[in-house]
């Protein structure tokens, strides 16, 4: 009713017509979708800049500094090799079992850093929310930056490892590039759902170290992947051969590993088609997803 009475006696129009004349808005109105992406575009050099300073800043306070980039995923390797190399002698299994567990942890810790922080992306930055006026899906596009910024130094370090283990250099190293961008845009749009997720989900980060164990367990990281087959119901073991994180581990492992030509879940075609699937769903949705709650991050 408000809208529609005559706001100006003189004009004869209502307050939603002088406010269309004026180009006035409701303060802190949604854009459009296409308006929130030009703005995001628009701070593309500072998500690029604010990513790196994060990286610079997060192991500043350690002796070994950046190295802990290497080493993490390095340690996570040597421990789970020793339980289920050693101790369960799952490398009895799989050819080059040392590079194939590598590449599956160095991968797989790319999708589960993305997730768990980005459950922080909002509340993690509120002093900057509320002083700033930005689109604040540039925080969670951070949080993926930086965990690629991290990843590539891990890469450097795997191909190392691959080639010590006896791998050779092939051209299908190449495919590695394409495979990591599709992961990159999936990390982004599961980064978002997780960053509005966890801006109203207080207790999320506290139960994300659980889910993303499970998912691990579930994602061939540490045993071939063949074994789904052996013991789960053929859904079952159909629905985890789509699991995200094992379709991009299992391009990785076909793009480093000759030896495991043999023991791929599927078909490269089938891999492939899977990739794009996932990054084109998880990207548009994710993105779209955390801009129809803009409004919502840093109130309350």
């Amino acid at each position: 009713m408000a809208n529609t009475a005559v706001a100006d006696p003189e004009s004869g129009l209502t307050r939603a017509q002088l406010a269309k004349r004026y180009g006035l808005r409701v303060a802190g109105e949604r854009p459009t979708l296409a308006e929130y992406t030009r703005k995001l575009w628009a701070y593309r050099h500072f998500m690029t800049a604010y990513s790196r300073a994060k990286v610079a800043s997060t192991f500043s306070n350690t002796q070994l500094g950046q190295l802990w980039q290497v080493l993490t995923p390095l340690t996570n390797a040597a421990v789970y090799y020793l339980i289920f190399g050693v101790i369960m002698s799952q490398d009895r299994h799989i050819p080059n079992f040392i590079a194939y567990l590598c590449t599956g942890v160095f991968v797989f810790m790319f999708t589960q850093t993305a997730a768990q922080n980005g459950t922080k992306a909002i509340t993690g930055n509120l002093g900057m929310i509320r002083a700033l006026q930005f689109p604040r899906a540039a925080l969670p596009i951070t949080v993926t930056l930086v965990q690629f910024q991290q990843l590539l130094m891990s890469m450097v370090v795997l191909a190392g490892i691959v080639l010590v283990t006896g791998e050779p250099l092939t051209f299908r190293w190449l495919v590695l590039l394409p495979t990591l961008a599709l992961q990159t845009v999936f990390n982004i749009g599961l980064t978002m759902v997780m960053a509005r997720l966890g801006s109203k989900l207080t207790d999320l980060k506290q139960v994300m170290p659980f889910v993303m164990r499970t998912w691990l367990y579930a994602s061939g990281v540490l045993y071939p992947v063949a074994l789904f087959r052996e013991h789960l119901p053929s859904w079952a073991a159909s629905l985890l051969e789509c699991n995200p994180p094992l379709v991009y581990i299992e391009l990785a492992r076909y793009a480093l590993l000759e030896s495991n030509q043999g023991h791929l879940v599927a078909s490269p075609l089938r891999l492939w088609t899977l990739a794009l699937a996932w990054a084109v769903v998880m990207g548009i949705g994710g993105f779209v997803y955390f801009w129809r709650g803009e409004k919502e991050y840093g109130r309350g």
